[in-house]
């Protein structure tokens, strides 16, 4: 049996903290033991999907950055105690904290990257480059982000692509549940129902998403909005939509746990945001047969191609987001040919099966190799 320690910041719903719980159902149990480390306690909505899928989850307690990092002796005493042959960290400080623990008691580390360098903050981004090459290897989930780690690192360890991936099986569209959420959230039935799942941060320019939804509202008043999520820009978020004067027409529930109903709901999906590195929640909506239409950021444009699979506009123009939206909204059959065109390409390349094969296989290879 090969013991791996997953490290994370938190277990929070978020995309890298999601495929957490979705990888254990595909992994080989009579393989491999999951253990899984995490900093934030109140982060932990995706801890009891993790044990109840058959995961060891401890929490060691972290207020900050600093915390975290002065975790690591107490983490190489649970290595030790549970006899882990591998450590698998997710995000920058997991990352940080994974190689120290690395440098103390030498078992393999595997780092998985989920951004580009040059969105990090410039002390995130420092301390990555400077301790990137302490690690076994490391995994970049998309070509853009392996990009940024070879022209902004220049690593001398081996850098893997391995492709986020959705259980397109079990991500299947429920019209019933999507029908009966629209009704409890009184959306007129003939309604458009435009929505997103993301964190509050930057990155995903909520303001924006919003000020595209006023814009197509005013020309088509059957549309109907949904945002699904929580974080630090909840606030001004919510002020901005306040004073857009689209309350009444955007759904706003917070954090959802269970997002197969939302997705269920929504018609068309759609991201306005600045930068990615392959969003689980795309995958997500494309599996449950939601139009897309996004910003081209990072790893978004490996998984649409423009007009085939969806729809994209560069990032710099999100305001042009409101032209494939129009040209939804107006034809419902499209929209339904569009669904159709996402769950087909993410059952065709974007596989949950596919993604944990080749991780399995890396693993393989550092053990046999260290």
């Amino acid at each position: 049996m090969i013991k791996v320690l997953h490290i994370i910041k938190s277990l929070g719903r978020g995309g890298a903290e999601m495929l957490l719980q979705e990888t254990l159902l595909h992994h080989d149990k009579n393989q491999y033991e999951f253990h899984y480390i995490y900093f934030l306690p109140w982060k932990d909505q995706m801890v009891e999907g993790i044990r109840t899928r058959g995961g060891i989850v401890q929490n060691f307690p972290a207020k900050n950055n600093i915390v975290i990092m002065l975790q690591a002796f107490k983490i190489v005493r649970y290595v030790r105690k549970h006899n882990i042959q591998l450590i698998h960290c997710h995000l920058p400080w997991a990352g940080f904290v994974g190689r120290l623990v690395h440098l103390l008691c030498k078992v393999p580390v595997v780092y998985t990257e989920h951004n580009k360098q040059e969105r990090y903050h410039f002390i995130t981004k420092t301390i990555n480059r400077l301790t990137f090459n302490r690690q076994s290897a490391a995994v970049a989930v998309s070509a853009d982000v392996a990009t940024s780690i070879r022209e902004h690192i220049h690593p001398r360890i081996p850098i893997h692509t391995i492709l986020n991936g959705v259980a397109v099986e079990s991500f299947r569209r429920n019209e019933a549940e999507g029908i009966a959420l629209r009704n409890k959230l009184g959306i007129r039935e003939d309604a458009v129902v435009i929505g997103t799942i993301a964190v509050f941060r930057f990155q995903k320019r909520l303001k924006e998403w919003i000020t595209v939804f006023k814009k197509l509202h005013s020309v088509y008043p059957n549309v109907h909005g949904i945002i699904v999520g929580d974080g630090i820009l909840k606030e001004e978020i919510m002020q901005h939509l306040h004073a857009s004067g689209m309350e009444p027409f955007i759904s706003m529930p917070g954090l959802q746990t269970e997002v197969k109903p939302w997705f269920s709901a929504m018609d068309i999906f759609m991201m306005s945001s600045v930068f990615e590195g392959l969003p689980i929640a795309l995958l997500e909506a494309m599996s449950m047969e939601c139009a897309v239409v996004s910003t081209d950021a990072g790893g978004v444009k490996e998984v649409i191609r423009d007009k085939e699979d969806g729809f994209l506009v560069p990032v710099d123009a999100w305001e042009q987001l409101h032209d494939p939206l129009s040209r939804l909204v107006n034809n419902k059959a499209l929209i339904r040919e569009y669904g159709m065109r996402a769950r087909t390409r993410i059952n065709d390349a974007f596989s949950l099966k596919v993604m944990v094969e080749q991780t399995e296989a890396l693993y393989q290879s550092i053990l046999k190799n260290k």
